[in-house]
């Protein structure tokens, strides 16, 4: 048993922790940080079963697993946060999430493995048209935030109304991203595979024997238990607001997804000590294009389903801040190649954002 298993083992007992604090009535914030810290060990466990899943399964479904709980945490959180009615929190940990993916976990990549190793390689093409895709997103993100800003007496519907279409089409370019990534240009994303066939790895050895009721049990289980914690959290977060005087904004692009996302950060940091930087994007860039393709249009329709509006409009300076994460990021990306420097520039950039969403009012 590897030390990452005995350590997301051992931090299972915040589960029952952060139940007995909500039950005993606790502080807010300490009822808060243990079920951020109980979500965790429950991440990580969803995110290692859809992979094992995934491998058996094949690519084809395996994709659309990974699409569908790739990012179930960010996912259920909202959810829970938008039934109470936290829909400035929600949108927030959306933005939050994707800046945290591309400034902090890129960030801490780029440091730690550029200290390890002077230059880094990996794909370009790929890494090009995930920033691409980015900016799509980040284009239907800011057009509702214009609309409103520059129509005086424009109706709140209209706006709900431009989110419905907006997040159809971007679940539609995101069918076609696992079209294209799956099908027709698989070979662009399989760079490591043939790696490994050409070093004549035995596919057995890649492919080790999986008990696919297990993790399909596990996988169940982790997500269930989740949805409870995720109602703690989302409890607790609404007096913590109240109580430590944290503004709902800096709340949800901070706080929330550190506690949804440190798994992923984790493992970008883990692959790229391993001078496998091509992998590390792949999950940081991959994990943005899911929050902002997927997630973020399912909210939208899942909160017009609930009776809970949700639309695109986010605040100015979450959309500005998302803006300057994935030009610097594509800035960065666009050569192929990374070293420490570029880490430090990323976390600076994602400290100064942060410190700027602390004192915004």
């Amino acid at each position: 048993m590897s030390i990452k298993t005995k350590i997301l083992l051992g931090m299972l007992v915040f589960v029952p922790i952060a139940m007995g604090a909500q039950w005993l009535h606790l502080n807010p914030l300490i009822v808060f940080l243990v079920s951020g810290l109980a979500i965790i060990p429950l991440a990580a466990w969803i995110a290692n079963s859809t992979e094992e899943i995934a491998t058996v399964i094949g690519p084809a479904f395996g994709g659309l697993l990974n699409a569908t709980f790739g990012n179930a945490t960010e996912m259920i959180i909202a959810i829970v946060a938008l039934r109470s009615g936290l829909v400035e929190v929600v949108k927030a940990s959306i933005t939050g999430s994707i800046i945290a993916n591309l400034l902090l976990a890129i960030g801490l990549s780029t440091l730690l493995g550029g200290i390890r190793f002077s230059e880094q390689k990996f794909q370009p093409t790929v890494a090009r048209l995930n920033s691409s895709s980015l900016i799509l997103a980040v284009i239907v993100m800011v057009t509702p935030t214009i609309m409103h800003e520059t129509s005086a007496g424009l109706k709140p519907e209209i706006l709900n109304y431009f989110s419905y279409a907006a997040a159809v089409l971007l679940l539609l370019f995101y069918c076609l991203m696992l079209y294209f990534s799956m099908k027709t240009h698989r070979s662009l994303y399989q760079l490591e595979e043939l790696e490994s066939e050409a070093h004549g790895a035995p596919e057995a050895a890649a492919h080790p024997t999986i008990n696919l009721k297990l993790q399909l049990g596990v996988l169940l289980g982790a997500t269930i238990v989740l949805v409870f914690i995720s109602d703690i959290l989302v409890e607790s977060l609404q007096e913590t607001i109240k109580t430590v005087g944290l503004s709902p904004l800096f709340t949800g692009v901070i706080l929330i997804p550190l506690f949804g996302g440190v798994v992923e950060y984790i493992t970008c940091i883990t692959f790229a000590l391993k001078n496998k930087m091509e992998v590390a994007m792949a999950v940081a860039i991959g994990s943005s294009l899911q929050i902002a393709l997927f997630v973020a249009p399912i909210l939208v329709l899942v909160g017009w389903l609930m009776g809970q509006p949700m639309n695109l409009d986010f605040n100015p300076f979450e959309i500005v801040a998302v803006a300057m994460a994935v030009i610097i990021c594509n800035s960065i990306s666009s050569d192929g190649s990374s070293n420490w420097l570029e880490g430090v520039l990323l976390l600076i950039t994602y400290i100064i954002l942060g410190t700027a969403f602390y004192f915004h009012p």
